[in-house]
């Protein structure tokens, strides 16, 4: 074998590792987290995380990423470690589905439907068609759907190219000897559990071991100790994965470990126990990939059926492996920002799910602190005052958080919508952020009050009950609008922003006229003014989100334009809308001595 033929081998490999990568992350990207939620939601009984585990990891092609999946879920709580068991059994089985579809380039025959089978004569079709899509669609699943077919494509050109490369090798005694030297079990079992902790994938080691069985100098007896090895060394990427999590994310690493290395440790003991008594004939005749899919699938469902039932004693095991320590209870914002796993970033369909649910958690809090801050003002606590200052410390925690995690996310490869999915978000949490610290100043306004036994005239007591009323609905149906991304409910805040914009300048002229007629101190107008400033800054920054929100749906969206168009005077839809809420909360009257 000369130089130009292992160069042809080595670029075949990278072809085939290439296309593997390209097309698990199609698939995955055209899942948009999909797959990943299913896991998280559809866990609790045990049958049905293997067969869920065994779905997703068949769609998005690699176990490997299932299991760091699954040891970020354990890790940020989203998932318990006994339903992470089910999954990683599953996930073993589903990874078996690459090694059939590689198997396809061995099928042989001259009819023109068998010829079609072979990956050699519709790849080509499909590297057309995907490439099309690439080029000339502007959809982005129809994108996400040609980069699978290129990914394919690519891959299994990968593997027609290593096949072709090491072909001549069939005739090299040498390179039959050390094929000869890998039936012996413990060494092949290492080799194989080495070569797969390397390139992180069993599935795309058990590819090359199918293209290098072209040759005829890997048999059965060579095949067999090496996927053992490979089931193994397959686990080193959840290992790597679980390095600084918690006790329960190392523990599904581990069960990860255990699962592979006590079934390979069974099989091997039973089949070659058997086989010294038997001496299995199969043994010594050449595999082909179809033969090597066939053992990979049997050892892997094998595996979990046998170890299925003992799913309890794995979870025990690891858990005897890294022991309970007592440790302090995490609180329900940690559990939060846990969601916020590193882990995730791979997958960012998922990953803005998870930020989606971490920024609903911040705008809930943020709607707690202004209720707590608006009902200070006809009964003030100080129990209340300094919650609603602890809250708005959490929700900066909330916005640093989410917002160093989507900074980090916004650089990987995002689907259009999921790009403005980022956007809104990225936006969002710093306007809520900002309706926190608006909160903070309206409490100090009435502690103000409170300290200094200040008193508003009965007349500015009424208005500002109203006053509050709007305020408390904006940031109601904003928050609800945003949590279930109701476009509909959306559309309700302007035409309320408007509203408090009218009756902040009528309560400050109200307030002026009080004021000549001596009816208000300046310094209750001073504190007056203030909590209208802050009713009116709330609005404007849920006017904002509300429009983030109606932005998802909309191409070279201009925010000014949005609103200079929702506020034409030609808007019938938007007058009405005003009008019904100008009546809503209408000013109460001046009355003389008020």
């Amino acid at each position: 074998m000369d130089f130009f033929a292992i160069l042809t081998m080595v670029g075949g490999l990278a072809l085939f590792l290439y296309g593997m990568e390209t097309m698990g992350a199609g698939l995955s990207k055209l899942s948009g987290g999909r797959m990943e939620r299913l896991l998280e939601k559809l866990t609790s009984k045990r049958i049905m995380a293997v067969l869920l585990g065994a779905g997703v990891t068949a769609v998005i092609q690699s176990s490997s990423a299932t299991t760091v999946m699954v040891v970020g879920f354990v890790n940020s709580g989203i998932m318990k470690l006994t339903q992470a068991v089910g999954i990683i059994m599953g996930a073993n089985i589903g990874t078996t589905i690459t090694s059939w579809i590689l198997s396809l380039s061995g099928i042989e025959g001259s009819s023109f439907f068998l010829k079609m089978l072979k990956p050699s004569s519709f790849s080509p079709i499909l590297a057309v068609i995907g490439v099309g899509f690439l080029m000339f669609s502007k959809n982005e699943k129809k994108k996400d759907i040609g980069n699978i077919m290129v990914g394919f494509a690519v891959l299994m050109f990968g593997m027609e190219t290593m096949s072709g490369a090491v072909a001549p090798l069939a005739q090299m005694e040498g390179f039959t000897r050390i094929f000869t030297m890998f039936s012996n079990p413990i060494l092949g079992m290492v080799v194989g559990a080495v070569l797969t902790a390397v390139i992180q994938s069993s599935s795309a080691s058990v590819g090359i071991l199918q293209a290098l069985c072209v040759t005829g100098a890997v048999s059965f007896g060579t095949a067999l100790p090496i996927i053992m090895g490979q089931n193994i060394g397959t686990c080193i990427t959840a290992i790597m994965s679980s390095v600084g999590a918690s006790k329960n994310a190392k523990r599904a690493a581990a069960v990860h470990l255990y699962f592979n290395m006590i079934g390979t440790i069974l099989f091997m003991v039973v089949f070659y126990s058997i086989n010294a008594f038997v001496h299995f004939e199969f043994l010594n005749e050449a595999a082909a990939p179809a033969g090597i899919a066939v053992v990979h699938s049997l050892f892997n469902i094998g595996a979990t059926i046998v170890l299925f039932p003992f799913a309890k004693g794995l979870e025990k095991l690891a858990i005897l492996t890294i022991p309970e320590k007592a440790e302090p209870e995490v609180a329900a914002v940690s559990q939060d920002f846990a969601r916020l796993d590193d882990r995730f970033l791979d997958k960012p369909g998922f990953a803005i799910g998870e930020c989606r649910t971490v920024a609903n958690s911040m705008a809930a809090h943020v709607q707690e602190a202004m209720e707590l801050a608006l009902s200070l003002f006809q009964n003030y606590d100080k129990a209340k005052a300094d919650r609603v200052v602890e809250l708005e410390d959490r929700v900066d925690k909330y916005e640093d958080a989410l917002g160093t995690y989507m900074v980090k996310l916004s650089s990987k490869d995002l689907s259009k919508r999921e790009s403005k999915m980022l956007s809104l978000l990225l936006h969002s949490i710093g306007d809520y952020e900002r309706i926190s610290d608006h909160a903070v100043n309206i409490m100090q306004a009435y502690q103000e009050m409170q300290e200094k036994k200040l008193d508003f005239s009965p007349g500015a007591k009424e208005e500002l009950v109203v006053f509050s009323e709007a305020i408390r609905d904006i940031v109601s149906i904003t928050t609800t609008a945003f949590v279930k991304g109701d476009q509909v409910l959306a559309r309700e805040v302007e035409p309320l922003e408007q509203v408090v914009d009218t009756m902040n300048l009528e309560e400050k002229q109200r307030h002026i006229q009080r004021l000549t007629q001596g009816k208000c101190t300046i310094e209750l107008g001073f504190i007056l003014s203030d909590i209208s400033t802050n009713f009116e800054r709330v609005a404007d920054h849920c006017s904002n989100i509300a429009v983030y929100l109606l932005q998802i749906n909309e191409d070279n969206f201009d925010t000014h334009e949005f609103l200079d168009m929702i506020k034409d005077e030609s808007n019938e839809e938007f007058k009405q809308e005003y009008q019904v809420m100008s009546d809503k909360y209408r000013l109460p009257e001046l009355k003389d001595g008020e």
